[in-house]
């Protein structure tokens, strides 16, 4: 199983378009309920920083197929102050978040 957690902070003028297509993911994701696939975003209390959550029984990971997903990353890096940073990570622990 692969488990990601993705951190970037974007540019303040960035921020909400960051968020809205952030949001276009979700809605894209509702829709097409791709399984073995969860996922979690998350903004910091610095309104500019993001952490996104990942964890996929499958390789490669469904959010590849996502088209609003393509969309998001197509221009990251000109939303971001700090570059996207990705760490796998091994769940010590969880009550109701990355589980189903």
């Amino acid at each position: 199983m692969q488990q990601r957690l993705i951190r970037y902070r974007t540019k303040p003028d960035q921020a909400a378009a960051n968020a809205e297509l952030v949001r276009a993911v979700y809605a894209e994701l509702h829709h097409t309920r791709p399984d073995g696939f969860r996922y979690a975003t998350l903004m910091l209390d610095d309104q500019v920083t993001f952490v996104h959550i990942a964890q996929s029984e499958h390789d490669p990971s469904p959010i590849l197929a996502v088209k609003a997903f393509g969309e998001f990353q197509a221009g990251i890096m000109d939303r971001c102050d700090e570059p996207p940073a990705q760490h796998a990570f091994t769940e010590i622990g969880s009550y109701r978040f990355l589980t189903s």
